[in-house]
């Protein structure tokens, strides 16, 4: 179904009034500017979970390399 003249002037005026409500967009320059944005985890929880995952990795290697406590089945 086609458009009148005056449906066309009412979706173009509700159009306005909505592209007026959200405000003008940012331009890629603009954001360039802002500050950078910082990290949701600070580095001593990074720190603290690189050594839970990886030291005990670390220990297992050494435990295996240097033999202590290979007796599992003893």
């Amino acid at each position: 179904m086609a458009q009148t003249p005056q449906q066309r002037r009412a979706n173009e005026a509700f159009a306005k009034a909505e592209a007026n409500k959200r405000g003008k967009p940012q331009s890629v320059t603009a954001s360039k500017k802002q500050a950078p944005q910082k990290s949701p985890i600070s580095k001593g929880w990074v720190v603290l979970l690189l050594f839970v995952v990886c030291g005990g990795l670390i220990f297992e290697l050494l435990r295996i390399i240097f033999g202590f406590g290979s007796s599992y089945f003893a």
